[in-house]
């Protein structure tokens, strides 16, 4: 696999600049950091370093466009023409975003191709529907009074997003947030931050005013403190790790009770009944749950709970499938899975499977770093049996492809089993019996709950979580009301 000899010959031109008020710009203090390739462990490029300087003048740029209304106060219909064109513009330009996406993050180009440019612009196409759609209310009030229930735009809304999905997660959030007229300020994840600097480009092509949309990558202790801290910005909405997310709220009661949304980590249950049907079907929904996307995903079907019965013969199944999950070179069209983020995580990822071989759990597949003559960030499709429910792999999100397998003996232990984290984003229940499994399904604390199919996914449907997985929720119609307020307006006729 000669990955440290392959470049593209079509090697985008990378906006590596502050994006402020229209414009990019240098961090206000000069300074860069390096964003790397994971798949080769080579610099792409040296990024502007922003920090509080850069959030003021971002978020300054944001309040002077909310203010003069140069984007709310814009008919509905006006909005909506632009944000559809925003969304032809990512289409038009998907082949590009989606090799700065696999240079930039490690993701298979097939699936930066197929998943995340398709998503990110039919994200943008369905707010931009939106924005003619969304009515207010008639309060039943007596008939000498008129009172009206208005939605409105909160102002500047802050938006920090994860490295895992750098185009969908910002587009679940910067989306809504300027249908409804609001002004954003995005702080992408350092380590993917690439995309986010060409959508705003992109944003200014299609129509959207200066100021209204403002990307300012940097280091989230820097950049990502400072906006989560900014007395000025009305609300923040953050996807990342439930450590992250406690700080945003903290930063919250510190400055001006912002509102906050958090999307955090998960550590979803994928519980299987000993009446399934079809084991083929199981293995390969399993096996795609954890190691799509290098696992790296908050709602990977990281713990596969099954019942005593089929154990045995299931995980033979899922670890005879895990070959195909080999990581390869991502801009190979052919590899179903690449580089792992960065060197640093797949050190976590690493020292995650040793703390799971000290407790005990016996590794049947993968568990080491592969390709690693290329310099890059890879780990081999690893599952775990005999995984303890209490143990480390069954509690922590590790966020790479490592699967733990743990045995139940009847749905009621199951359940509970799948109910016993801290997490609430994801679960799975597969049963032949559907009356059962959705009993299962009501039971499981999590925001969404899969039967007898994994992952299915749709624009129309919210998303999120509950426990320490977070509150609040992105896609469908439910997600603009986090970036909107009710407003009474009551007349005496």
């Amino acid at each position: 696999m000669a990955v440290t000899e392959r470049v593209p010959d079509n090697l985008p031109d990378f906006r590596t600049e502050a994006f402020i008020d229209g414009a990019f710009v240098p961090a206000a203090s000069g300074r860069t950091f390096a964003t790397v390739n994971p798949a080769t462990g080579k610099v792409l490029a040296q990024v502007a370093a922003c920090d509080e300087a850069d959030v003021d003048r971002a978020v300054a740029a944001a309040r002077a466009a909310f203010e003069d209304r140069r984007w709310a106060g814009r008919r509905p219909l006006d909005r909506k023409r632009t944000l559809l064109r925003f969304a032809e513009l990512i289409r038009a330009h998907g082949e590009e975003l989606a090799l700065t996406e696999t240079l930039n993050m490690g993701k298979p180009i097939a699936d930066a191709r197929a998943v995340d440019v398709r998503a990110t612009a039919d994200c943008f196409a369905y707010y931009g529907e939106c924005c003619d759609k969304i009515y207010g209310e008639v309060a039943p009030t007596t008939s000498d009074n008129l009172a009206l229930i208005l939605r409105e735009p909160l102002g500047v809304v802050g938006c920090v997003t994860p490295w895992n999905f750098p185009m969908i997660m910002a587009a679940w959030k910067v989306a809504p947030a300027l249908a409804m007229g609001n002004c954003v300020v995005l702080k992408p994840a350092e380590e993917s931050c690439l995309t986010a600097l060409r959508l705003a480009e992109l944003a200014m092509e299609a129509g959207l005013p200066a100021g209204v949309f403002n990307v300012v990558p940097g280091l989230g202790t820097e950049a990502g403190r400072a906006l989560g801290l900014h007395m000025d910005v009305d609300a923040l909405a953050f996807t990342g790790s439930t450590e992250v997310g406690k700080y945003f709220l903290r930063y919250s009661a510190d400055s001006n009770l912002k509102r906050v949304s958090l999307e955090c980590g998960g550590k979803t249950a994928f519980l299987v009944a000993h009446d399934v049907p079809d084991l083929d079907q199981v293995a390969q929904a399993v096996a795609a749950g954890i190691f799509f996307n290098q696992g790296e995903m908050c709602t990977a079907a990281s713990r596969l709970l099954v019942d005593h019965r089929i154990k045995d013969e299931l995980v033979a199944r899922v670890t005879a499938l895990a070959p195909r999950w080999m990581p390869g070179d991502p801009l190979d069209p052919a590899s179903a899975a690449g580089a792992v983020v960065s060197r640093e995580h797949l050190g976590r990822i690493l020292s995650a499977i040793d703390q799971g071989l000290k407790e005990g759990a016996r590794l049947v597949a993968g568990g080491t770093a592969v390709h690693e003559e290329t310099g890059g960030a890879f780990v081999a499709p690893t599952v775990f049996d005999g995984v303890a429910p209490g143990s480390s792999l069954a509690q922590k999100e590790i966020f790479g492809p490592v699967l733990s397998v743990i045995g139940f003996d009847g749905l009621e232990e199951g359940v509970a089993i799948a109910n016993g984290t801290i997490y609430g984003l994801g679960a799975a229940v597969w049963s032949a019996d559907l009356a059962a499994a959705h009993k299962v399904a009501r039971r499981f604390k999590a925001g969404v709950v899969y039967v007898n199919c994994f992952d299915a996914d749709d624009i129309t449907t919210p998303f999120g979580g509950v426990k320490q997985s977070g509150f609040g929720r992105d896609k469908s119609l439910h997600a603009l009301e986090k970036y909107s307020d009710l407003k009474t307006v009551w007349t005496r006729l």
